[in-house]
């Protein structure tokens, strides 16, 4: 039996406590966290989790594990904290003790690590360190995917996630998050090297990588969250309702919310995908808020 459902968990939200240098060359600015919450009530979203942002790559302006922790102790009722630690922390080599860093955020209440942005291989031995590290402290990861190491961001693999695949056989109790076009897009096996980091449309076709991962690997989890995420599961929306219903142990509602002008879909679809009966009360449940609140022990 499920008690009915009071609250929805945004798994991926970014802030700053002020604005100031403009996070991107299009000059948008980052959402404070008073217009956050704005936008979180429009939505009818409760709670939500905040990743910081510290790769250089991803941002011009940075937004600080001190900064996220600060915000969620002024507003304790909507927000929870992730840390970020980049795989070029400490001493910058393959067997930096990492769980310095760790631990110390995990005692201040931080929930994981991410979303990790830095653009090095995934296979790199420091991102490997990284991994080590999380898997020993208990600390679930959210990456962001890329294609390739120049203009974009994010951890890069190749077509086919060889690099993801291997990470998940090394490290089969840490829990990773998959997020980004370059991941969402493997969601189709018509996926090639021009389309994985955009938009695709059209129908979803068998043999992609994501739906091959989730089916094998228990420790991989989709984030479904920002346009990429959106279009994954709503290109081919029989595809997206029946992917749902497969993984819906393992996949976390999120709108990854940036620029406070920009709007964002994924919590009407859900309720009006269980309202038509697309998807089961179980799948609405859990990716709307009970995955979030099994896997980062919310108590809700």
């Amino acid at each position: 039996m499920f008690k009915e459902m009071t609250v929805f968990v945004d798994a991926h939200l970014h802030t700053v406590r002020k604005k100031g240098l403009p996070r991107n060359a299009a000059d948008s600015n980052y959402t404070t966290p008073e217009e956050l919450i704005v936008m979180m009530d429009h939505t009818g979203v409760d709670r939500g989790i905040l990743l910081p942002l510290i790769s250089p790559e991803s941002s011009f302006q940075l937004s600080t594990t001190e900064d996220v922790l600060e915000v969620c102790e002024s507003y304790p009722d909507r927000f929870y904290p992730f840390c970020n630690v980049d795989p070029r922390a400490g001493a910058h080599t393959p067997d930096a003790d990492l769980s310095f860093h760790l631990n110390f955020y995990k005692h201040q209440g931080c929930l994981g690590v991410g979303e990790l942005t830095a653009s090095l291989e995934f296979t790199d031995p420091l991102v490997q360190n990284l991994f080590h590290h999380c898997e020993r402290c208990e600390m679930p990861v959210l990456f962001h995917l890329a294609p390739q190491r120049y203009g974009n961001y994010g951890l890069i693999d190749k077509l086919g996630l060889s690099g993801l695949e291997a990470s998940l056989q090394a490290f089969p109790n840490l829990i990773f998050i998959g997020h980004s076009s370059a991941f969402w897009s493997e969601i189709s096996g018509a996926v090639n090297d021009e389309k994985r980091n955009q938009y695709p449309s059209g129908p979803v076709e068998a043999g992609g990588a994501v739906p091959r991962l989730m089916a094998n690997y228990r420790n991989l989890y989709c984030g479904w969250d920002a346009t990429s995420g959106f279009n994954g599961l709503t290109r081919d929306p029989e595809f997206g309702w029946s992917f749902m219903e497969r993984f819906k142990d393992r996949i976390l509602f999120g709108t990854d919310i940036c620029d406070p002008l920009v709007p964002h879909r994924h919590a009407d679809y859900l309720r009006t995908s269980f309202g038509e009966g697309r998807i089961s009360r179980e799948a609405f449940e859990n990716i709307s808020w009970r995955n979030a609140n099994r896997l980062f022990a919310l108590g809700l």
